[in-house]
């Protein structure tokens, strides 16, 4: 291929990928502050389940200097 065809070849591809897909929506702004527990915030109890099957509760976790959760959302669901 020619330095002139790579170039214009290139060049038309940034103008694709520049370019905003037909039919897609518009993305909304999530403000996470309204979403579930806050930091700092005290959560109620609770009782589930571990990828091992054992059963675990606030207080279970809960260490000398308090516990950390953290909730992660799986995009495989």
């Amino acid at each position: 291929m020619r330095p002139m065809q790579r170039v214009l070849i290139l060049s038309m591809l940034a103008v694709l990928l520049a370019l905003p897909l037909h039919g897609q929506a518009q993305r909304t702004e999530i403000d996470v502050s309204t979403l579930g527990p806050q930091v700092g915030e005290t959560v109620p109890d609770f009782r589930l389940f571990d990828q091992f099957g054992a059963e675990r509760t606030l207080q279970s976790i809960m260490g000398r200097r308090g516990a950390m959760l953290v909730f992660v959302r799986s995009a495989d669901w």
